[in-house]
């Protein structure tokens, strides 16, 4: 009987912006394997003609995951040789990827990581904020209640947050960041590798007056709370928690649900407080 060939998946990291960034291993493996299956055929087009590479594509993108996982899934199975791609960087950060890496783990499939450039990385590594530990958000949340139980989140992390944001949300995503921390330095990096690469740094307040008309993709390094800073919330009185907030330009209501929350306690019970 004739032995079967096993599959075996490569998640291959592609350039964020300078073709130039993607390494020997990727250029053999992306030469090697059976399909590709690309976020966005047209773009890995671009990078596949940039490379001389003639491959089969296939596209698997954010709306057609479930249909396109089962039909890799069987010629995985079958002995392919299949490379993940997604438009920049490396599958499966905020990006396409993890449905299939799962559902080759539960298949016993073989999944090879060929490693390269990753945006949240190299923007953390130029920031000059800590790299001991960090938090990778992705992006807010668009729904008002998740947006601000994750804005909660990142104003009590004491370690080095880092969020992916798109130009035409930026101001109100600064706007947000600036309501919640009030001196913590932020690192806006846009366009890395690209021609137009930028690096900005500041205070959310001080950052919102900077990014008008700004373009690209965009990474944001956020300091991690201080220890003081959370200390001093804690030793406040009733009325200076109030008045810290009320600073910040934030009203009542949201307010009274703040200080329940640091405080873990009912909202009633502070609201009784400032009626």
């Amino acid at each position: 009987m004739e032995n079967k060939t096993e599959g075996e998946l490569y998640i291959v990291a592609t350039p964020i912006g300078n073709l130039e960034d993607i390494t020997l291993r990727a250029i053999r493996i992306l030469k090697e394997v059976d399909l590709i299956a690309a976020e966005d055929t047209r773009q890995t087009l671009k990078l596949l003609n940039h490379l001389e590479i003639k491959k089969t594509m296939i596209s698997y993108h954010r709306h057609n995951e479930g249909i396109r996982t089962e039909n890799l899934i069987k010629q995985l199975k079958d002995g392919k040789k299949i490379a993940l791609v997604s438009d920049a960087g490396t599958p499966g950060i905020c990006d396409p990827g993890e449905d299939i890496i799962k559902e080759c783990i539960k298949e016993n499939i073989k999944i090879i990581p060929i490693p390269g450039a990753c945006a949240m990385i190299n923007a953390l590594v130029i920031s000059g904020i800590s790299t001991k530990e960090f938090t990778f958000v992705g992006f807010l949340p668009l729904n008002k209640k998740n947006r601000r139980e994750k804005l909660e989140e990142i104003k009590k992390a004491n370690k080095t947050v880092i969020l992916y944001e798109a130009p035409h949300k930026l101001k109100n995503t600064l706007k947000d960041l600036s309501t919640i921390l009030v001196d913590r330095e932020i690192v806006l990096v846009r366009e890395l590798t690209k021609i137009h690469e930028e690096t900005i740094r500041g205070t959310a307040s001080k950052l919102q007056d900077n990014v008008e008309d700004i373009k690209g993709e965009i990474v944001l390094i956020i300091e991690g709370a201080k220890t003081k800073e959370i200390e001093q919330l804690d030793k406040m009185t009733l009325d200076e928690h109030y008045a810290f907030y009320e600073k910040q330009g934030i009203e009542k209501k949201e307010i009274i649900k703040r200080i329940a929350k640091d405080r873990n306690v009912s909202k009633n019970e502070i609201y009784i407080k400032f009626i």
